[in-house]
């Protein structure tokens, strides 16, 4: 079967990882089939609220080093930028302003570039005229080789619109037609967290975008408050090996836990490379094995259900039996299980609104 271009996009609320656990995990999958990393956590402002100022030297210095360390493991480093209300006034002084943001993020030596504008009001007249404005001029004076874009309304769940306003009629269609035709449009599916992803829907989509979408799949990112209360640990399913040829390309947002992450990225791979012979659960079990080793991963596999159906709050209990099981280990995978059985990774409501990207 085809194997799409896979790759990781940083996108979650919450707590971001490390810097050795962002290193650790792009060398970690670029041996398995994942060729590319967007840098685009929620919790950095100076791709959200703050997009105008340049990150401060330190981060910047990190940012320089993920750069090299994608680079000498054959992985495209990219950044996404959340310019937070630049499609309401778009004028000289704004693109000084995204002029000069462009200037400080060509210091890192992008592949890529996206422009994130999700978790944005869409509610303006002509959004996708101004949108694609952007767009092009970015294409204009970014230094990177490619661009993206995530639309206002990045998937038919209403939701969206429920949070961000009615959206445009006609949005997709006419930001197909402006976009340059190089131009990646990242696209969720059906809902946000998509269940499944069918080739009618991608056919659909791709027809409107005038070009195939590139997925931005959010699982297995488990950073909202109902979403904290589990671990997402299990095979991917609802991504049949056929829609790689629909897609442009598959980036998965991951969970929080970065170790454990690597558990469906990989099922991710044998999905497409089996085809119809592809079983999500020892597809879940050989992952957990090989992300984590061979007795930390039987016993991930053996307590599956509480750690990913169960839920954090209504584990009672169970949680203390749990606690001790993998406190027993010196992994990382399991130092996250137990950090997320100690509540470490909570997301609230109020850590969502904190990192939002409207001013």
């Amino acid at each position: 079967m085809t194997l799409p271009e896979l790759g990781i996009i940083e996108g979650y609320y919450g707590r971001p990882w490390s810097w050795e656990e962002r290193a650790e995990t792009v060398a970690f999958l670029a041996g398995h089939g994942y060729g590319f990393y967007f840098y685009a956590p929620k919790a950095d402002p100076y791709l959200r609220r703050l997009w105008r100022e340049p990150h401060p030297d330190q981060i910047a210095r990190h940012l320089v080093g993920l750069s090299d360390h994608c680079r000498s493991h054959g992985v495209r480093f990219g950044i996404g930028l959340s310019p937070t209300r630049l499609h309401h006034d778009f004028d000289g002084p704004a693109r000084a302003e995204l002029g000069c943001k462009l200037a400080a993020l060509g210091a890192f030596d992008l592949n890529d570039l996206a422009l994130l504008f999700d978790d944005m009001k869409g509610d303006v007249p002509d959004l996708a005229d101004r949108q694609a404005e952007i767009v092009a001029w970015t294409m204009q004076h970014a230094e990177a080789e490619r661009i993206f874009v995530c639309p206002s309304y990045y998937s038919d769940d209403p939701v969206l619109d429920c949070a961000f306003g009615a959206r445009p009629d006609g949005y997709l269609e006419r930001l197909g037609e402006l976009l340059h035709p190089d131009v990646e449009v990242f696209w969720t599916g059906e809902e946000v967290v998509a269940r499944e992803l069918s080739l009618g829907h991608l056919r659909r989509v791709g027809g409107q975008l005038r070009r195939k979408p590139f997925l931005w799949d959010n699982y297995p990112v488990n950073d909202g408050e109902r979403m904290s209360q589990f671990l997402h640990v299990r095979g991917f399913t609802g991504r049949p090996a056929a829609i790689a040829d629909h897609i442009a390309g598959h980036a998965i947002n991951p969970a929080l836990q970065p170790t454990l992450t690597r558990i469906p990225a990989l099922t991710l791979v044998e999905a497409y490379a089996n085809g119809d012979a592809y079983q999500y659960g020892a597809a879940t079990r050989h992952a957990a094995r090989t992300a984590l080793g061979e007795q930390l991963g039987d016993a991930l596999w053996r307590d599956l259900l509480e750690l990913q159906e169960v839920g954090l709050d209504r584990l009672a209990e169970k949680a203390a039996e749990l606690r001790a099981r993998y406190a027993a280990f010196d992994h990382a995978g399991a130092r996250e299980v137990v950090g997320w059985l100690d509540g470490e990774y909570r997301i609230t409501d109020a850590i969502v609104r904190g990192q939002s990207g409207e001013e």
